[in-house]
């Protein structure tokens, strides 16, 4: 008679213990999915300054002159990093529709050749599917030698429809080491 209810307790440890591997599982499986769901939805919608990281196409909607929009370039280098990273100019006032370009400065400090990727982050995140890179160093990875400096460009166009309540961007780079192929 005692061994009955043992081994209930028995079954129920064992379903218990069944449903908590399924849950650990799949717990696993959503955080190593997680990541990547992220950057796609980000991707579609913009959401967190991650446009597309690719060369746009021009968008001829015409200049609205009547309208400056402060771009405002902010720069950082990963931890740890031996390099310089800065952008020309802090800021620039620009008309949607405009061709614009502006300069960044590399220089590796370290005593060995080091590759590195600019990975661009831009705010408000609603102005991502208006801010088109037509070039950017962002695009490749970058490779200095001990002491090297270099002069890298981004050319950008804002389109003319970017909502009339905006009227600062902020593009931000931060600077990684590449390692790897």
């Amino acid at each position: 008679m005692d061994s009955l209810p043992l081994n209930r307790q028995q079954q129920g440890v064992r379903r218990t213990l069944w449903w908590l591997l399924l849950m650990l599982a799949g717990s696993v499986a959503f955080t190593v999915a997680l990541v990547p769901l992220y950057d796609v939805f980000c991707e579609l919608t913009g959401l967190n300054g991650k446009g597309v990281n690719s060369a746009r196409v021009l968008q001829s909607t015409g200049i609205d002159q009547q309208r400056n929009i402060e771009v405002q370039m902010i720069t950082r280098t990963a931890a740890g990093m031996d390099w310089h990273f800065s952008a020309t100019l802090s800021h620039k006032a620009v008309h949607p529709g405009e061709i614009h370009q502006m300069w960044f400065r590399m220089q590796n400090l370290g005593s060995t050749t080091g590759r590195a990727r600019a990975v661009p982050s831009l705010s408000p995140a609603e102005a991502s599917n208006y801010f088109l890179k037509l070039e950017c160093f962002c695009f490749n990875d970058q490779q200095l030698a001990a002491g090297e400096s270099l002069e890298v460009p981004v050319v950008f166009q804002i389109r003319s429809d970017l909502p009339e309540d905006l009227h600062r961007l902020t593009l931000a780079y931060t600077l990684y080491p590449k390692t790897g192929p």
